[in-house]
């Protein structure tokens, strides 16, 4: 499961043109940054890859 981290997220949204399902979009309480829909999210880690400020990062699931 990937995380952004909404504090060093600029909204640049690089991730979200590289993500090939379309999971990545801007939060809909604060469209500056952007949010992972996890039911869409391949877990392929192109965004991670692709983010230059290290904002996205692999964490282990909490379920």
């Amino acid at each position: 499961m990937f995380k952004i981290d909404h504090e060093k997220c600029t909204g640049c949204g690089s991730c979200s043109e590289v993500c090939p399902c379309g999971a990545i979009h801007p939060d809909e309480q604060n469209e500056d940054v952007f949010t992972i829909d996890f039911e869409l999210c391949a877990e392929c880690g192109a965004c991670e890859a692709e983010c230059p400020f290290e904002a996205i990062e692999e964490v282990e699931d909490a379920n």
